[in-house]
């Protein structure tokens, strides 16, 4: 099949991102893009075809197509979700048959469409049972066939897109405003907090570096009855081992070589309130035991006295931590492990939040032009194509200096790629 004749400009292997409205650093104009994408995945072994087949789509603003050649790179990135998926029968690494059912394993709502040279009846019969939503003989008309068939998908898409909108209305987000992102995983942490935020629950944030666990930490105490008392945070890594009782629980009076006045601790800083106990991994087992205890008796005894103050405080604690690994290993105790996880929100890496990537980035830029009193800047395309890249191990921490960083190099108002640099890339080389 000669596919040579529908090119009639060079194309590139990047990943199209046609929902970013930005100008390509080649053209330094790019017309306006459309809000609502249809993602796209093509399964296809052969490059010159997932080309044609690229070319063809997105010549439709409304795309944002990407190709695979191996049914593995497939699966790797299957967490994006696509809309619509093509499926090549014969793959390098696996039958296109046991892709379309490991697909339809994961979410049924992908609508896939089978691309194959057999004819046969019997094997047409056999993918639409696997959940096929159409199957295209591959033959000289076929991309154009393809193009018919996403078209006619696509529309069901955008409909259910509309529900999943309307739906997420329910999502009060005024009171969430710093949560920002569109992610389904971004969204589920947001109703998982409207669950919890009007009870007394202590809750468990999880989580890498860089992802927000203390914003989730404040989020919850500011949208809960507590609103109006006191917010602590404590940071336990940062806090010395002989320090860490009287940082928490408070000291009387010559308790101890230095200890020249009483001192309140953070628990009853925050009474009444909240108090945020961040990487609490660190804590520890000696330490673990008082504070178990601090949380079944609801007191604290500061060190050098001998009266039981008692106290009304809402403990969240963070980690990023593998917590009932530890507890397997001896180094976290059980009880106090399953007391402080008593509601449990898991904040997802920036790599797993799809095009939040893009909102956050806007976002930052935003604001540091606007603290700094800089001319208002934007990105290239090609600079956001880098940021979808990336891995993103520093997680939005990471975005976020990468982006204030990339406002001061770049010498326009267009932020290149060429102004990026990722400081995780230097730690791993």
């Amino acid at each position: 099949m000669n596919f040579s004749s529908i090119f009639k400009k060079e194309t590139n292997n990047t990943i199209p991102l046609s929902s970013l409205n930005e100008p390509s650093e080649k053209s330094m104009s790019h017309s306006e893009q459309p809000n609502k994408l249809i993602k796209i995945f093509i399964v296809e072994d052969d490059a010159l075809f997932g080309k044609a087949v690229k070319f063809s789509l997105e010549k439709n603003l409304n795309y944002d197509v990407t190709v695979f050649t191996t049914g593995k790179t497939f699966l790797e990135s299957l967490h994006l979700n696509p809309d619509i998926v093509s499926i090549d029968h014969n793959l390098p690494d696996m039958k296109g048959l046991d892709l379309l059912e490991k697909i339809e394993a994961y979410n049924s709502e992908i609508s896939c469409i089978f691309l194959s040279g057999q004819e046969e009846v019997e094997v047409v019969v056999q993918t639409y049972k696997a959940g096929a939503k159409d199957y295209i003989i591959k033959k000289d008309n076929c991309i154009v066939e393809l193009t018919n068939s996403i078209q006619n998908l696509s529309a069901n898409v955008s409909l259910r897109k509309e529900v999943e909108e309307l739906k997420n209305r329910i999502i009060d987000r005024s009171r969430y405003e710093q949560m920002i992102g569109e992610s389904p995983a971004i969204l589920n942490v947001i109703r998982m907090m409207q669950k919890v935020e009007r009870s007394n629950m202590m809750v468990m944030v999880t989580g890498e570096n860089g992802t927000g666990k203390e914003m989730i930490g404040k989020l919850v105490h500011y949208n809960s009855p507590r609103m109006r008392e006191p917010y602590v945070a404590v940071n336990m890594a940062a806090i010395a081992e002989d320090l860490i009782e009287s940082e928490l629980f408070g000291h009387e009076k010559g308790s101890f070589t230095g200890a020249d006045n009483r001192r309140l601790g953070k628990f009853e800083e925050a009474n009444r309130g909240t108090i945020f106990l961040d990487e609490i991994g660190e804590m520890d087992m000696s330490m673990q035991s008082k504070l178990l205890r601090v949380l079944q008796e609801g007191a604290i005894t500061r060190v050098g006295g001998n009266k039981e103050i008692q106290l009304d405080v809402r403990v969240v604690a963070a980690t990023n931590k593998n917590l009932p690994q530890m507890v397997k290993d001896g180094k976290f105790r059980e009880d106090l492990y399953y007391r402080l996880s008593g509601f449990p929100v898991h904040l997802p890496p920036l790599r797993d939040r799809g095009n939040d990537v893009i909102i956050l980035a806007k976002n930052f830029l935003k604001n540091f032009c606007e603290s700094n009193k800089m001319q208002q800047k934007s990105f290239t395309r090609e600079a956001l194509e880098a940021f979808m890249k990336h891995n993103w191990p520093g997680n939005v921490r990471e975005l976020k200096s990468t982006v204030e960083r990339a406002a001061i190099i770049a010498d326009k108002n267009l932020i290149l790629m060429d102004d990026l640099v990722f400081a995780s890339s230097a730690v791993a080389a």
